[in-house]
């Protein structure tokens, strides 16, 4: 029998939740309140960080499509 390794980080859950979804008409809500996130404005440990706040509903639909 094959060894089965399980979702160990939350973006790994998300991915294997869309990758599901994806082609069977499902629709992924995500709704934020003061979700807070610090955009960095370049790939290096100098960066100066933007804080940006998220408040809503992002809405992920998938259509199957032939």
């Amino acid at each position: 029998m094959a060894e089965q390794t399980g979702t160990t980080t939350w973006p790994e859950l998300g991915m294997s939740l869309y990758e599901a979804l994806t082609g069977k008409g499902a629709e992924i809500t995500y709704e934020f309140n003061n979700l807070e996130v610090y955009v960095p404005s370049a790939a290096s440990p100098s960066a100066v960080h933007a804080k940006w706040i998220v408040n809503g509903i992002v809405k992920i639909r998938t259509k199957e499509t032939k």
